[in-house]
């Protein structure tokens, strides 16, 4: 998939605000080393080395847009160009490590019963793996993308496009997953509601970024066009406008804290 840092940072305080929540639950560990797992355009890096100023940083993304953004916004921080599923310590940032955050990203990640005691495998004795993932795939504003992919004319081209998120599972079987590898694991779901200006335009452009992502990419133009216009008056439908044209978008994310 594409990625574009500018559509992404066009949001930029809604898609942070969950990783400064994640990280107050952290606030007073001791943390020498820690890697940012998929850091985007580096907002959740910088976040990241705002609550832990002494720690060493590696910050890692399969894009090579992001990575760009990301050097260009903390340029004394480190950067790899890397997936998750095969990335390996460089030479000057080596593991173990005290802290993983993974922010946002391992939702586009299979495999979740084999990645996350992998990566808690990577962390020091008491290091945390830290984790927030959207947790909105039955939200009607992915139903409806989803519902839309399998109509004509987008059919046989989206046919794939709705594997490209992994189906989350619940809170419990998280925390049955990694309890055996841990002194502690805590989860919770938090539902944000975020105030997006222009009705379902603005809907439409923070998916853009990201949900969006597997629809739009398979199809050229006209048809890239036509399935937005489409979407867009679904969205209108699904989210009715607030006095003031906006919509309020409610958002489930899930968080994870393990301390091996």
């Amino acid at each position: 998939m594409t990625w574009s840092p500018d559509l992404y940072t066009r949001f930029e305080d809604e898609r942070t605000r969950p990783v400064h929540d994640l990280l107050a639950t952290l606030s007073g560990r001791a943390v020498r080393r820690a890697a940012d797992l998929g850091c985007g355009p580096g907002n959740s890096t910088e976040a990241l080395a705002a609550a832990f100023p002494a720690a060493e940083i590696l910050g890692i993304d399969s894009s090579p847009e992001m990575i760009a953004a990301a050097r260009r916004r903390l340029p004394a921080l480190t950067f790899a160009l890397a997936a998750i599923e095969s990335w390996d310590d460089p030479e000057d940032h080596p593991g173990p490590w005290d802290l993983i955050l993974a922010n946002a990203v391992l939702q586009w990640v299979p495999d979740h019963e084999r990645l996350l005691p992998a990566l808690l495998s990577r962390l020091a004795e008491g290091g945390v793996l830290a984790v927030q993932m959207p947790d909105n795939l039955n939200e009607p504003s992915h139903r409806l993308m989803r519902a839309l992919a399998a109509e004509p004319p987008f059919a046989e081209t989206l046919a794939a496009a709705a594997a490209a998120r992994t189906s989350l599972s619940g809170a419990d079987w998280y925390y049955r997953l990694l309890l055996p590898s841990c002194r502690r694991v805590d989860v919770w779901r938090t539902t944000y509601f975020h105030p997006l200006a222009g009705g379902a335009d603005g809907v439409v452009e923070w998916l853009k970024a990201t949900g969006l992502r597997p629809f739009l990419d398979p199809l050229a133009e006209p048809g890239r066009a036509l399935f937005l216009r489409r979407y867009r008056d679904l969205v209108a439908e699904a989210y009715p406008p607030l006095p003031n044209g906006a919509v309020l978008l409610p958002f489930p994310r899930l968080f994870i804290v393990a301390t091996r």
